[in-house]
């Protein structure tokens, strides 16, 4: 009869269900989310100013009513 492994033996070797999967190799790299975003930006030009400027209101709004109820 085999023995069974020790505990320092069984750690050593890697599993398959732990072994990461392999990275595909593309020939150029993944765009970050920041040039997706600039892209989609470029893209979408009026609803990116229409959210600006909503966006812009908005804050407005908000820093005037907060000097109005704080005077």
């Amino acid at each position: 009869m085999s023995q069974p492994a020790s505990p320092s033996q069984a750690s050593e070797q890697p599993s398959e269900a732990t072994a990461p999967p392999p990275v595909p190799v593309s020939a150029e790299p993944q765009p970050t989310y920041v040039k997706l975003a600039m892209r989609n930006m470029v893209r979408k030009r009026g609803t990116s100013l229409k959210h600006f400027a909503l966006t812009t209101a908005g804050l407005l709004a908000v820093l005037v009513g907060l000097a109005y109820l704080t005077r």
